[in-house]
């Protein structure tokens, strides 16, 4: 699906004056698209957290707007920030449908294409995107690309690990602990290219639970900070 790009008016907190835009941190891009997206959500919405830096700035913003409004969590890591401000957190099995699901990335393609899972979330992640009605990706300036490139997440499974990484050479895996579901965080290395091409050549491989390729179908926005302004980008 063809992108559009559509400029917005510059969005800008109150207590922030203009003329600051040479010295915003990569920070303050990320609590800005966080921000802007939390005004997206509206009371009744049933809605998917995502994990990672950038929503960590989106869980105080929805949590100040005190909405009526029911929850999943992506990672244990944010059910416990999104609890913590007084958000209801519901487990996924107890709601039929969300509204809206947002989440960061790690990059943007200009086609839509996104690589997912720093923070080894992805499998979770892409559950509760595709259950959304509209899923809303935030980001920083840094996080759009020409083009996808590696490293691209996986999770896999601890049953024939080694033949498994041997199938998706060149890999490696990270040390850190296993997924929230048991599974080993690994990172594929090698050239994307076509990414539709990888991401069925990675879901095709037996052992490998997910990849953190996910495709523009999912996406229907993505909020990126620029400076104090949020340039906005419609996928449908």
């Amino acid at each position: 699906m063809q992108a559009c790009y559509l400029p917005v008016p510059s969005w800008r907190p109150e207590e922030q004056g203009p003329g600051r835009l040479a010295t915003v941190s990569v920070e303050r891009e990320k609590q800005v698209a966080a921000e802007a997206a939390a005004q997206l959500v509206e009371d009744g919405m049933a809605v998917g957290l995502g994990t990672g830096s950038t929503v960590a700035y989106m869980l105080p913003a929805l949590a100040r707007r005190q909405l009526s409004i029911r929850c999943v969590a992506t990672s244990p890591h944010t059910e416990k920030a999104a609890r913590d401000l007084g958000l209801d957190i519901e487990p996924l099995g107890d709601i039929d449908h969300l509204d809206v699901t947002i989440d960061g990335a790690d990059q943007v393609a200009p086609d839509g294409w996104l690589v997912k899972g720093g923070g080894a979330a992805h499998t979770r992640e892409k559950i509760v995107a595709a259950l959304a009605r509209s899923f809303i990706v935030i980001v920083d300036s840094t996080k759009p690309v020409s083009a996808l490139h590696a490293p691209i997440p996986v999770e896999l499974l601890e049953f024939g690990l080694q033949a498994t990484m041997r199938r998706i050479e060149p890999a490696t895996l990270r040390d850190m602990p296993k997924s929230p579901d048991g599974g080993i965080i690994a990172d594929y290395q090698g050239a994307v290219g076509d990414p539709a091409d990888l991401a069925a050549w990675l879901s095709a491989t037996p052992g490998l639970v997910e990849h953190g390729l996910f495709p523009p179908a999912l996406v229907a926005m993505v909020l990126i900070g620029r400076g104090e302004s949020v340039e906005q980008r419609v996928l449908r």
